[in-house]
């Protein structure tokens, strides 16, 4: 049955756990207030997300291996995104495969948008469409389709997007449910089948290579500071490479990732902590902060609040701020 629901959040936690059949690890890259929304739709066969965020991120995004997902920009104004090193401008989309990690990087305010089939269903529907079936890829493709088709993608997306805020239960009618769906699944088929898109270089899988492997030694080690001599012997790569790759892939180096990730952690320590047993001190060099007065500023920073407030604070509901339709 057709359903829809809006949500609203101020904890990027929470935000990136919401979002559904993705596994991400995000970080927020600048300081201010979190804001962010998503507006989710299932159809019958067709998945649909549009999502609006106020502060810029990183995050790694790795699939569930079950749809094949389109992603695009909704908001023509914005700065470009990054899709694991490749700028995806307005008249351009990005597909990706089933379970190949990458990263989705923003470098201001951002609104996005993704529709996503089953394998199954995405080659009957080209092969229905365009007379051929259509398979993912290994890694993340840009593809730049014709201005028509991207901008029919987007109208029909933006549509359904204003029906589940505004009228929820005119969307969840099986008619327009399903002539919304058709429309939609046709617009991707187009926009891939008509779309061009770039070769994977060697350096691609050289550098996602480099990334995965830096993504699993920060998974060994969460909660233990990483030094640059170590990281770059567990990830086989000179400091100059993993530079490389960071720049490429985060928009920053390997030393500024890894403190915005324990940054985070301890964040996320500090909001679940109790904090009758449990101290700043104590969180802080746990995850390798040693030097407390910087500590203290820098959170205070990047976070708009000193690191005692987060541990008198309530944990927040993940439920709140969703309407369901």
């Amino acid at each position: 049955m057709p359903s829809s629901a809006v949500r609203t959040f101020t904890d990027p936690e929470i935000y990136f756990a919401g979002i559904r059949n993705l596994q991400i690890d995000g970080v927020v890259t600048r300081r201010g207030e979190f804001r962010a929304a998503s507006t989710r739709i299932d159809l019958h066969q067709l998945w649909m997300h549009r999502f609006e965020e106020k502060l810029p991120r990183i995050m790694r995004i790795t699939p569930s291996g079950s749809r094949v997902l389109l992603l695009f920009a909704t908001d023509p104004a914005q700065s470009a995104m990054q899709v694991s090193g490749m700028e995806i401008s307005q008249d351009q989309t990005a597909i990706f495969g089933l379970d190949s990690a990458y990263y989705l990087r923003s470098s201001a305010a951002c609104e996005w948008g993704t529709v996503s089939l089953t394998p199954e269903d995405l080659a009957a529907a080209a092969e229905a469409i365009t007379g051929r079936p259509l398979t993912p890829p290994c890694f993340p493709r840009r593809i730049k389709a014709s201005a028509r088709a991207v901008s029919r993608l987007l109208e029909l997306h933006d549509a359904a997007g204003r029906l589940a805020k505004i009228a929820p239960d005119v969307l969840a009618q099986p008619e327009v449910a399903r002539a919304s769906e058709q429309a939609l699944i046709e617009a991707m088929v187009l926009c891939l089948a008509q779309g061009n898109s770039d070769p994977v270089r060697n350096v691609h899988h050289h550098r996602a290579t480099v990334m995965r492997r830096l993504e699993e030694a920060l998974k060994t080690n969460p909660e233990n500071p990483l030094y640059m001599p170590e990281l770059c012997a567990t990830v086989g790569a000179s400091y100059t490479t993993l530079r490389d790759c960071c720049q490429d892939y985060l928009g920053m180096s390997p030393k500024r990732y890894l403190w915005l990730r324990r940054m985070h952690l301890a964040r996320r320590a500090l909001r679940g902590a109790d904090a009758e047993g449990t101290s700043v001190t104590d969180v802080a060099t746990s995850y390798g902060f040693w030097e407390l007065g910087r500590f203290a500023v820098a959170y205070r920073s990047l976070f708009g609040e000193p690191p005692s407030a987060a541990l008198r604070r309530e944990p927040e509901d993940p439920k709140r701020g969703e309407s369901p339709r």
